[in-house]
């Protein structure tokens, strides 16, 4: 009998249709519903890129499933089977459910790992925080994975993507060189700078690695999609960033937001909506990196993460 061993597989979740919109920004927001001119816009922007059909969550629902497939494939010959459980930060199944699901299932130990290989305490921190109080309460014991955003199969994936839109900028007539890389990632509060946060700084390593695979010089970190409240976010953002580059006579530029790791609202919204139309508007050629999803070497880099860690327990 192999031994049985969860995975939680936590992500930020997402609407299943425009009328889950109001109820998931609620959850987000701690219980404060937004406002009917808030909610318009936040249903304005999910009609624009769905057309008010959702294929967000079966972006996600499709990652886990791989996972599932590519962890299996590769324990065929070990003593341990990998059972994937999906909990998700503000939609069903929550992260509790997650934990929950495994405890019924008769499983005592699990491993969680978050679809974003950089940590911060305010983004992977509090879905560990979250699942480790639940896993408490339910009497599983868990290890969990904090980042692994310097992989060499992320890295490779990473890599490839940016070589392939670069290519596609030769063949429409520009020089690889005259192409500005602006890597990107949401922004956080900028306070995560006093508490020693290492996101910044994983996400500028992850930059920089790629970069170098690549050959690629004129390279900066922008940030976006950042929340709209009194503290300050960590910038410059990306719309900011375009307006600079234009005023320097830069022509064309490639977006690799490499702290997503599949296509939903603030890659194809916030990039392929309103970043596009704003370098429009400033005359330039913007292009952006497709996303992981279920790439394989993205599925490898999970798989192998997480198994690592099994050994090492």
């Amino acid at each position: 009998m192999k031994q049985k061993i969860g995975v939680l597989v936590m992500s930020y979740g997402t609407p299943q249709s425009l009328d889950q919109v109001e109820a998931y920004y609620t959850h987000i927001r701690r219980g404060s519903a937004p406002s009917p001119e808030q909610l318009k816009e936040l249903k304005d922007r999910y009609e624009a890129i769905v057309g008010g059909f959702f294929p967000l969550r079966q972006n996600t629902d499709r990652q886990v499933d791989a996972l599932q497939e590519t962890l299996s494939r590769n324990t065929q010959d070990k003593e341990v089977e990998f059972v994937v459980y999906q909990g998700l930060k503000h939609a069903f199944p929550f992260i509790e459910d997650g934990v929950q699901q495994m405890a019924e299932d008769g499983i005592t130990h699990g491993i969680g790992i978050v679809l974003a290989p950089h940590y911060s305490i305010m983004s992977v921190g509090s879905y560990v925080k979250r699942a480790e109080e639940k896993a408490a309460e339910v009497g599983v014991t868990m290890s969990f994975i904090r980042d692994y955003h310097l992989h060499p199969q992320l890295l490779k994936a990473l890599a490839q993507r940016v070589s392939q839109k670069l290519d596609q900028f030769e063949e429409a007539g520009a020089a690889r060189d005259d192409v500005k890389v602006l890597f990107s990632a949401h922004s956080l509060p900028a306070k995560i700078l006093e508490m020693g946060d290492p996101y910044q700084d994983q996400l500028l390593e992850t930059s920089a690695a790629v970069a170098d695979m690549t050959g690629v010089k004129d390279w900066q970190f922008t940030w976006q999609s950042a929340g709209r409240t009194a503290t300050p976010w960590l910038g410059p953002d990306i719309l900011d960033t375009l307006k600079t580059l234009s005023a320097e006579q830069i022509e064309y530029v490639l977006v690799a937001p490499i702290g997503f790791v599949s296509d939903h609202l603030e890659v194809l919204y916030d990039l392929d909506i309103e970043a596009q139309a704003a370098a429009e508007e400033l005359d330039m050629r913007l292009m952006r990196t497709d996303s992981l999803n279920t790439d394989p070497l993205y599925m490898e880099t999970l798989s192998d993460t997480i198994i690592t860690a099994w050994e090492k327990e």
